[in-house]
């Protein structure tokens, strides 16, 4: 590796660590979205809390992976400024869907099941 150094290792430890965590964050909402006594109205609410949580912005889980991947593709285009976007253009396509549809499909997937909004 000709000028560049490895990774920190302690990053790259806490970044999988991290990764670990949210991983198994989102297997609790997925056993939560299993159980058997979910009615509609709360199934609403966790679909918005996914697109909406004002306690962590920018919109919740959804918004935060969008801005991670932007955040990653800024720093790609740092890195490698003279590749055309090699490094970048994928980063930026991933969170793209992300920020124009996951969050709108998500609110249009709430309100179906609780049409007046008012979530839990």
């Amino acid at each position: 590796m000709t000028g560049q150094t490895a990774p920190s290792r302690t990053r790259l430890e806490r970044v999988r660590a991290s990764a670990g965590i949210a991983s198994l964050a989102l297997q609790q909402i997925q056993d939560d979205l299993t159980a058997d006594d979910i009615d509609q109205a709360e199934l609403a609410a966790i679909l918005h809390a996914l697109i909406e949580d004002t306690d962590d912005p920018p919109g919740g889980p959804i918004g935060m992976l969008a801005q991670l991947l932007t955040v990653a593709a800024r720093r790609a285009e740092h890195l490698k400024p003279d590749h055309d976007g090699d490094a970048s253009c994928p980063l930026h396509e991933a969170a793209a869907p992300i920020t124009d549809n996951a969050g709108q499909c998500l609110i249009w997937a709430a309100r179906s099941f609780h049409p007046q909004g008012d979530f839990v």
